[in-house]
């Protein structure tokens, strides 16, 4: 049961105010939160007349308060309500400011979409809180990223006919354990388990396309794809190609070496010419067979729409493994063209959304050839069912 004092402090905190509060309603702890909460949720706010005021010492002392009251997730969550209802965005533009922000992917994504707006003086700062958010997505997402893919090749590359140097004994002990001869102790190895001698040439290796759509809307998205990018162009058994675009086309391939080069070269916003995109990487693919092309768009295509469906149909036609991610995030709802979509779908290629946690499984499954209709299934994920 809650105690009757306890009960009068939460709503008074949810009411924001302290009128008639009591004189010992709320502690002067309480009251500080109460002010808060109060300069960003409370009724002069909802109207536009925020009480953080425009300066940029005031609101670095509130989300100093916030910081205080609350853990690191749900500040996030509050700073980024800051930003919408209050207009601060301005502020980043302060170094001062920027370096007391809580960092995250929403806040990279910001600093992204602000990166022509940002003033000399701040790029150093804004160049460190990117690298900081960089670094811990990495450290997150790369360990797993990197043993799954290598898991992945290795056993794309394992073959019955083996040279007798490239034989897996252990594999092949256990795949001919019912071939064991007592009387000789020994086991005789009808099937042979190895790994193919794979040559690095281009024509052998796997080619993955990441073609990221950078409108506003997709600002997460591109993040995560370039962070995923940077990982997989370090794995041997791979050729990775990042290529961002809106109504313009960027390939940031070269880049891959360093993700905040990457995301820094990344200009969010403006409008979406998908098909044009598409041609660009079609003119790049070398080996169809051997190309996954992982297109990251919510499908509004403000180009030529009938000749972008119909470019997704030939690069499905000519052996391209096509998908489509219709969001790259940790939420799980996208927005998306619901007809085109469709569309993409009945053509038989996979369009769904996808977490940071399952890209690293789809890659390996799309990686070893799985259906990927089947393995979207198996991980409980919602596919866009094809039109017709």
């Amino acid at each position: 049961m809650i105690a009757n004092n306890e009960r009068q402090r939460r709503w008074q905190l949810a009411l924001g105010g302290e009128e008639d509060a009591g004189e010992d309603a709320l502690s002067d702890r309480d009251r500080r939160l109460g002010q808060a909460l109060t300069a960003l949720y409370g009724a002069d706010a909802k109207k536009g007349r925020g009480s953080l005021g425009a300066s940029s010492p005031r609101v670095a002392r509130w989300l100093g308060d916030i910081r205080e009251f609350f853990p690191t997730p749900l500040v996030q969550v509050v700073q980024r309500d800051a930003f919408e209802r209050l207009n601060l965005k301005s502020l980043m533009l302060e170094p001062e400011f920027l370096a007391t922000l809580e960092a995250d992917i929403h806040l990279v994504a910001d600093l992204i979409a602000l990166r022509a707006a940002i003033p000399e003086k701040t790029l150093d700062t804004a160049r460190a809180v990117v690298r900081k958010v960089v670094d811990d997505l990495l450290e997150r997402l790369a360990h797993t990223t990197q043993e799954t893919l290598r898991g992945a090749l290795h056993r794309s590359q394992r073959t019955r006919r083996p040279r007798h140097a490239d034989i897996d004994w252990p594999r092949t002990i256990g795949a001919n354990l019912r071939h064991y001869q007592p009387e000789h102790r020994s086991v005789v190895p009808e099937t042979l388990i190895g790994h193919s001698r794979r040559s690095k040439t281009r024509a052998n290796l796997d080619h993955v396309v990441l073609c990221v759509d950078q409108s506003g809307s997709m600002a997460t998205s591109v993040v995560y794809a370039s962070i995923f990018a940077a990982v997989m162009a370090s794995l041997p058994g791979l050729s990775t190609q990042l290529v961002c675009f809106d109504t313009a086309i960027v390939d940031l391939t070269e880049q891959l070496a360093d993700p905040v080069e990457v995301l820094f070269g990344i200009q969010l916003g403006g409008g979406t010419d998908i098909n044009a995109a598409l041609a660009y990487c079609e003119q790049r693919i070398e080996h169809p067979a051997k190309t996954h092309l992982i297109l990251i768009s919510d499908l509004y295509e403000g180009g030529d729409a009938p000749a972008m469906l119909a470019r997704v149909g030939a690069l499905k036609q000519s052996g391209v493994n096509v998908i489509v991610l219709l969001a790259l995030s940790d939420s799980g709802h996208p927005s998306y063209d619901t007809g085109h979509a469709e569309q993409v779908a009945a053509m038989n290629c996979p369009v769904f959304a996808c977490t940071p946690d399952q890209f690293p499984p789809l890659m390996a499954a799309a990686l070893t050839g799985q259906d990927l209709h089947q393995w979207a299934a198996t991980q409980e994920i919602a596919l866009i069912r094809g039109a017709g």
